[in-house]
């Protein structure tokens, strides 16, 4: 449980998951990544660094995406199943969860 809410615990990983909730792009194809991701960055450039050296390597290593970085495109990991409950209940009670975690 730890694990899962470290990785919840960043808001531009909970949308990536999310954005793979909705629509799981394994059978696009050209599955970026979401442009639901960067919708409010203000320094779109710092958050693409952040996204390539630290986000989406977290959701990789826990298995939750699989991310081909030559053509920057994510889709569900082995794992994601273990994380599908907890997206489920945020995307379902988001009208109850401060603005910025979705």
């Amino acid at each position: 449980m730890d694990n899962l809410l470290d990785v919840l615990a960043n808001k531009y990983r909970r949308r990536v998951l999310v954005a793979l909730l909705e629509h799981n792009p394994q059978n696009d194809h050209d599955p970026q990544i979401p442009d639901s991701v960067n919708h409010e960055a203000k320094d779109l450039e710092s958050l693409m660094i952040n996204m390539r050296h630290t986000h989406l390597p977290k959701l990789e290593e826990a298995g939750f995406i699989e991310w081909n970085r030559e053509t920057n495109t994510v889709k569900k990991g082995p794992q994601f199943e273990e994380i599908r409950p907890l997206l489920e209940l945020m995307e379902n009670h988001a009208d109850e969860l401060p603005d910025d975690w979705l």
